[in-house]
């Protein structure tokens, strides 16, 4: 198999804090230089949420404003991908950002139980974020923690309420969620080129210990691969992830095993359909 795989490495979420993994960044700075070392690690999207200065979650667009700044100058031609998620946010504050102009934002289209919560994610609030990506030519990933989510994105799709053919990340191992099963698994593959055509990218992401088991599933499936410090600290039981570029480098070792080449960010852009770095954006993204 020679068909590239990108990497995206998603460097901090909402949850994760130095007292987890002092690698963890923080601060716009320390972010746009694990960005850039990961970048240079052959990660192509960066999946990014920002921090208040006590580590808590924020939606504050002008951090976001900043880091957009900073990736743009360090890492040029990589992927932004700004978090929507209900973590760092209520209601419309999680799509403050999308009049930055991301190239993409993620997009949970359904709601599900999360380790401590519900994962709340109203219809209401899931299409105005779509319009809002719409609006802004910013590119949903869509979040599938279910099955019943790859099924609304296709309903999504055919309602105009996204653009062009939606590009769904499986996320496997979050408790009380979708667990890491092969045959599930197996079956979302099935159900995206069933929906959107054999040739539709995807991608998947695992929790934890799981993120190894799911890097390793999708490039041998031919999908796409996600790491980073947000979904998993750890390079194995013993041992802290030192930075995010060391688990992108373990995602390229095994691209290098199923003999991938690592998709280089023009390629990338390519496969989904992302225009290139500097294009004036007018509204609907491809």
């Amino acid at each position: 198999m020679s068909k590239p795989c990108i990497i995206c490495v998603a460097i901090t979420g909402s949850l994760p804090t130095k007292a987890n993994n002092p690698a963890v960044p923080i601060t716009v700075s320390e972010q746009v230089e694990s960005t850039h070392e990961a970048f240079e690690a052959g990660a192509t999207i960066v999946h990014a949420h920002v921090r208040n200065d006590d580590q808590t979650p924020s939606s504050d667009p002008e951090k976001f404003a900043r880091l957009k700044e900073g990736l743009e100058k360090h890492c040029p031609g990589m992927i932004i991908q700004f978090s929507t998620g209900g973590r760092s946010g209520a209601g419309q504050t999680r799509g403050g950002m999308l009049p930055l102009r991301p190239d993409m934002a993620s997009l949970s289209v359904g709601s599900n139980n999360f380790p401590t919560r519900v994962y709340e994610n109203p219809p209401e609030l899931v299409e105005w974020l779509a319009s809002e990506m719409l609006t802004y030519g910013v590119k949903p990933e869509i979040e599938a923690f279910d099955l019943s989510h790859i099924l609304k994105a296709k309903d999504m799709a055919d309602k105009g309420l996204l653009a062009g053919t939606p590009y769904v990340q499986f996320v496997m191992g979050v408790k009380n969620a979708m667990p890491v099963d092969r045959d599930v698994f197996d079956y979302y593959i099935h159900t995206v080129k069933r929906l959107f055509g054999a040739d539709a990218a995807w991608c998947a992401a695992g929790i934890g210990q799981s993120q190894l088991t799911l890097n390793e599933w999708a490039i041998a499936a031919g999908g796409h691969a996600r790491t980073g410090l947000e979904d998993n600290v750890r390079l194995d039981r013993d041992r802290l992830a030192p930075s995010n570029a060391a688990l992108v480098r373990r995602a390229a070792d095994i691209c290098e095993k199923n003999n991938r080449p690592v998709a280089t960010w023009a390629e990338a852009r390519r496969i989904l359909g992302l225009p290139q770095p500097g294009t004036v954006k007018s509204g609907v993204a491809a």
